[in-house]
């Protein structure tokens, strides 16, 4: 059974998460000079799994999930998503990386109408349009060499879109604790794994940002370890929210209000690093907050459509 919420609790969820998990985000920017991109999803979920434990318990919310595959296949398909998304942001600010990453509620239309048979009206065809639009402007991927790293955060939202679905048809009767304990258990897989491989392999590992993705183990001392565990308390929140948000309403309208995080994301660019959209920039995050508001009108049209017919059928 679906869990029965209300929208406008989903929403301010939803902005809420936003609103946090973009600032983490661009804080993730302080590490990526001298750490490593798996020795920080190993360590920031070493930090939040206890956290998430001691919530649980506190709340009384169960934190053994009750259909183990379908958790397991969420937390692989959304730390996945993860793993594309943060390694992206050596390589870009935050509201370019996340501009990539909101393509997931265009991912989840289509996904949608592929494998469920749940056909588009104008205005979702119309909100893919306008929001493909909008990341061609914003990443403006080229065709010739350095432009792998613009791929990563559309990558990053085709996974993170199959996780959404997942998580409503398959994981609503999951309580957040555990959905969140899955989520950072596959994070701490991925880190572990990502470091034993490099520190095998010994890749050349170019100097700051640029290595990132590629070093193995970086020096971790009393700053490094309070920043990481800063973060994943920020994560932690913010994650427990929109897994809420999710399982309190449909998915097409908490993935069209995932939007805003565009607009958080600019602000805490410009307040924390004085990063300022240029003007390709700026169109392509107004045709994608177009595209999310159209999603969003077309899901709640959909939702009192769905709500009217049994009322209509009744004798």
């Amino acid at each position: 059974m679906v869990s029965q919420g209300s929208p406008i609790e989903a929403s301010g969820a939803v902005l809420a998460a936003m609103a946090v998990i973009s600032l983490t985000d661009s804080l993730v920017v302080t590490i990526t000079g001298h750490a490593g991109l798996w020795q920080f999803h190993l360590l920031r979920a070493l930090c939040a799994l206890p956290l998430i434990a001691l919530a649980a318990r506190l709340a009384r919310l169960r934190l053994r999930p009750l259909a183990p595959a379908a958790v397991a296949l969420r937390s692989l398909l959304l730390s996945g998503a993860m793993l594309f998304y943060f390694g992206a942001l050596a390589f870009m600010p935050v509201a370019e990386a996340a501009a990539g990453l909101f393509t997931a509620p265009i991912f989840v239309v289509v996904i949608s109408a592929f494998a469920f048979g749940v056909r588009p009206g104008w205005r979702r065809i119309g909100a893919i349009v306008l929001g493909f639009s909008g990341v061609l402007l914003v990443l403006r991927p080229e065709l010739g060499g350095g432009s792998a790293a613009r791929f990563m955060p559309l990558a990053a939202a085709l996974l993170y879109a199959l996780s959404a679905i997942v998580t409503r048809r398959l994981c609503h009767r999951e309580s957040t604790p555990a959905l969140l304990a899955g989520f950072f258990a596959a994070m701490a897989a991925w880190g572990a794994l990502g470091c034993g491989l490099l520190a095998l392999l010994a890749p050349p590992v170019p100097e700051g940002p640029a290595g990132f993705l590629l070093r193995a183990w970086g020096p971790t001392d009393a700053g490094l370890l309070l920043r990481i565990a800063g973060l994943a308390l920020g994560a932690v929140i913010g994650v427990g929210l929109i897994t809420r948000a999710y399982l309190l309403a449909e998915t097409s309208l908490v993935a069209g209000l995932e939007y805003s995080m565009l607009v958080f994301a600019a602000f805490w660019g410009w307040l924390l690093w004085g990063q300022v959209p240029g003007l390709l920039e700026a169109a392509g995050m107004t045709l994608i907050l177009c595209s999310g508001a159209l999603l969003t009108l077309s899901a709640r049209r959909a939702e009192l459509r769905d709500a009217a017919v049994p009322a209509e059928a009744a004798p």
